[in-house]
């Protein structure tokens, strides 16, 4: 558990050490955010959100590649600067950084899909047309069951790509291997370490929760440092031998 505290700290500290790198990576997400914000409170869906909000920590795991190659230069004594870091991140086009990547988005896409099936099986057709009128619906006996059981459902998808991706991102970003061999070897490492991995990944979803409250504004400090402390625990998790 003591590693947990100790990436944190580091992941800190590589924030401090190169900020604008974080927050470059990070402002995407947080726009993205924004903006699907904006347009599900424009069309008058706000229940949109809560698919995304709560699937989120699927696609989180991505925004980190360019923050695990400034957090190895720093590891390294390797020079900062922005044309290695992004043409470090450019070049995985033609690795196995973009299978991986279709994992994540094809998770997170199918997870939109099953907590609209679970919304609609609970709650029904009406119910999603008139919410913007409404939200009173979630806090009845079936509103209050449908999110329950929809949490758990994500969280199930969330715990899957956290097992395939703690390791598996920074593996390849370091290694020559396929995204194959990448999750087999996260998997392996998760199994081999549950309750402090559990530990790691509930302090994932906690922190990401925090900074998503504030208008997804305080995404801009916590990915960073999450990214950051990713590559820390990877490190603790793999390392060279």
């Amino acid at each position: 558990m003591t590693d947990i505290a100790a990436a944190l700290s580091a992941g800190w500290n590589d924030f401090r050490r190169a900020p604008a790198f974080g927050l470059l990576f990070s402002a995407f997400y947080v726009l993205g955010g924004l903006v699907l914000a904006a347009v599900a409170l424009a069309s008058g869906r706000e229940w949109w959100l809560i698919p995304f909000i709560l699937g989120f920590p699927l696609i989180a795991p991505f925004a980190a590649i360019g923050l695990y190659e400034v957090s190895r230069r720093i590891e390294a004594g390797q020079p900062l600067d922005w044309r290695a870091v992004l043409g470090v991140v450019f070049a995985q086009k033609d690795r196995q950084i973009p299978s991986m990547a279709m994992v994540i988005l094809l998770l997170f896409m199918f997870w939109v899909f099953v907590a609209h099936t679970v919304f609609a099986l609970f709650m029904g057709v009406s119910a999603m047309t008139n919410i913007t009128s409404s939200a009173e619906v979630f806090m009845t006996a079936r509103g209050m069951m449908m999110l329950t059981i929809g949490t758990l459902i994500g969280g199930g998808f969330a715990a899957v790509l956290f097992a395939f991706t703690v390791v598996g991102l920074p593996v390849l970003l370091e290694r020559e291997v396929d995204f194959i061999t990448a999750i087999i070897v996260s998997v392996q490492a998760v199994a081999e370490n549950p309750v402090v991995m559990a530990a790691w990944a509930a302090m994932i979803v906690i922190l990401l929760a925090m900074g998503i409250v504030p208008f997804f504004l305080g995404l801009l400090i916590v990915l960073p440092v999450l990214g950051h402390a990713s590559w820390h625990v990877y490190r603790r998790l793999m390392p060279d031998d």
